[in-house]
């Protein structure tokens, strides 16, 4: 399969402003960065960088069979991994003690 020709860009000026990701997605797919725009834009400023992500560890709970299921069955619903909706319960119930006790 042949590469298409993309349109090189050599300067950040040159980017529109792309209002949606639709917009986006069709500039960049017809247009590339090349060394000389990257020169030119410099360093990201760290307020513009995504959120380093917190280290974590792996623990084991055990969860009874109806537990674990009912909890999948309500990631499920709300689009969600079921570690990522535990996580949630546990962080929002802590928050709530930690409130309770004077410590937030």
């Amino acid at each position: 399969m042949k590469r298409p020709k993309f349109i090189p860009l050599r300067d950040p000026a040159e980017v529109p402003e792309l209002k949606t990701e639709a917009e986006a997605r069709a500039f960049w797919d017809t247009h590339e960065v090349t060394a000389e725009y990257l020169e030119r834009a410099g360093p990201v400023p760290d307020s513009e960088l995504p959120p380093v992500r917190e280290s974590s560890r792996l623990i084991s709970l055990r969860l009874s069979r109806d537990l674990e299921a009912r909890l999948k069955a309500l990631a499920r619903r709300k689009g969600k991994a079921y570690q990522t909706l535990l996580k949630e319960f546990v962080l929002e119930r802590l928050y709530e003690e930690e409130k309770r006790e004077g410590l937030r």
